[in-house]
């Protein structure tokens, strides 16, 4: 990439930068040479699947938390979403349940138990509670932390060693990405949701089109889009292969921020607003990779195959291995159509479905329950379809009951069940059956994702609602 010119501004000479380069140089302790560099981590977020190892790795050696006070806990990727619940619900998850809450009393860490604000999904309760604020550094051993980016917030999925030594040092060593802006401008059409508009872009450019980059979402439609729809685009950023998704903070931000737990309160919030205001990509900064997508082009998006890239409209038809000129995808086409039973050059509308999973940090915030229950609302799942609606975090469940959904999803058949993972990841003994079809608005349809030998078809929770009503894979323009 060929660099900008430097220019003045506050009457310095400056380079122009990116946000993320913004973020990334801020949080540089020391400079490591060959594009390497340590940062100083300022959240650190731990779940019940990465954070016991991590927690019983620096026990085992001997070293101490750095900062307890900047790590957090909660319990949701082995945890049942059984109605009424308890952590032994599921025993796996209860055993480790108790050892994430046991190795985070013990080292101060906050913990947020089960039945009690703050337990949720952790990628849905870390936004909700402030602590993901914009500018910050923020890890996670799961790889779709890239969610907290839409806040403006610098933040990846590490590995347990990373996760040990960022409790260790309160820094993590990491390589500079290269820069990629996407920019979606438009008006979104009917019946069109932010994860149509992710998916369409992972299979326009691609799932591995992110590697090694980190991406910024810009234009008319994302600037339009709400702070919940934002993150949904964000989730999914792994999915295009890039570790780092996100969006300059504006106004809408702030105002989705202003009020929650952990966030500046008074006074140090406005201080903390003109901070945050100038988290923006310098007008002349360049990006190694820019991509236009055209918002308006886009319509309700299904996923066809056993990669996120494998979409399609839902009034398309699903694509032939033999109209593939490249072997190996002509080769990866007709596995994946094997194993999700379809036949190439069939509309995938009208494909009859066994299940309907509403929840996932990609899509279980209380603007996704709301949009489901809208369409929900004196309809009836069709008889033969099994639907989940799992909310994100104790609070969207609380939320949630509080406007009524509960009742709205138990009337129209749907199971209203407990926050946590769930069928998202099938970590807690909640899987789909083998050879059943799933609608379902997490972000990975990956084989056996869901539960050995289940069909996954991604898609929004409009569209899934489409789908459960009519027990096939519906146009939800046409509902």
């Amino acid at each position: 990439m060929e660099r900008a010119a430097p220019a003045f501004r506050g009457g310095r000479l400056t380079m122009p930068r990116t946000l993320f380069e913004k973020i990334w140089d801020a949080h540089v302790v020391r400079d490591l040479g060959d594009g390497w560099s340590l940062l100083h981590i300022d959240r650190h977020l731990l779940h019940d699947l990465s954070g016991p190892p991590a927690l019983a790795e620096i026990d085992r050696r001997g070293l101490k938390v750095r900062d307890p006070e900047l790590t957090f806990a909660v319990a949701d990727h082995a945890v049942s979403s059984a109605p009424d619940r308890v952590a032994e619900t599921f025993p796996l998850g209860g055993r480790l349940y108790g050892m994430l809450k046991h190795l985070a009393q013990k080292d101060g860490i906050r913990f947020f138990d089960l039945g009690h604000k703050g337990q949720g999904i952790v990628h849905v309760m870390g936004p909700e509670l402030g602590l993901v604020l914009p500018g910050v550094t923020l890890i996670c051993g799961d790889s779709h932390t890239c969610t907290n980016g839409a806040l403006g917030a610098l933040a990846f999925g590490v590995g347990n060693s990373e996760s040990a030594h960022a409790l260790a040092t309160q820094t993590l060593r990491q390589r500079r990405p290269k820069q990629m802006r996407v920019r979606f401008e438009g008006t979104l059409g009917q019946g069109v949701a932010p994860k149509d508009m992710i998916l369409h872009l992972i299979g326009k450019i691609g799932a591995a089109a992110g590697a090694g980059h980190a991406v910024e979402y810009a234009g008319a439609a994302v600037r339009a889009m709400s702070i919940e729809g934002r993150l949904t685009v964000c989730n999914l950023t792994v999915e295009l292969g890039a570790k780092y998704g996100l969006i300059a903070p504006d106004e809408k931000t702030f105002a989705w921020l202003r009020g929650r737990p952990f966030a500046p309160q008074g006074a140090a919030f406005d201080r903390a607003v003109e901070r945050w205001g100038m988290l923006r990509t310098d007008d002349d900064a360049r990006f190694d990779r820019e991509e236009i997508v055209d918002a308006s082009a886009i319509v309700p998006t299904v996923t066809w195959g056993t990669s996120p890239e494998h979409v399609m409209p839902i009034d398309g038809t699903i694509p032939s291995p033999s109209s593939q000129s490249d072997p190996e995808t002509r080769k990866a086409y007709a596995a994946a159509l094997d194993y999700m039973g379809l036949e190439g050059g069939k509309p995938i509308a009208g494909t009859k479905i066994d299940w309907v999973f509403i929840g996932s940090c990609a899509n279980s915030r209380l603007p996704d329950l709301r949009e489901a229950a809208a369409l929900a609302r004196g309809r009836h799942v069709a008889s033969g379809v099994t639907a989940w609606v799992v909310p994100g975090s104790e609070q969207v469940k609380r939320d949630a009951q509080a406007e009524g959904l509960d009742k709205v999803f138990r009337d129209a058949g749907f199971e209203w069940r407990e926050p946590g993972c769930s069928l998202c990841v099938a970590a807690n003994g909640e899987r789909v059956p083998p050879g059943a079809r799933v609608v379902s608005t997490s972000n990975r349809n990956f084989v056996g994702r869901q539960g050995p030998d289940a069909r996954t078809h991604l898609a929004s929770p409009a569209m899934a609602v489409a789908a459960a009503v009519t027990g096939q894979l519906t146009d939800v323009r046409r509902l």
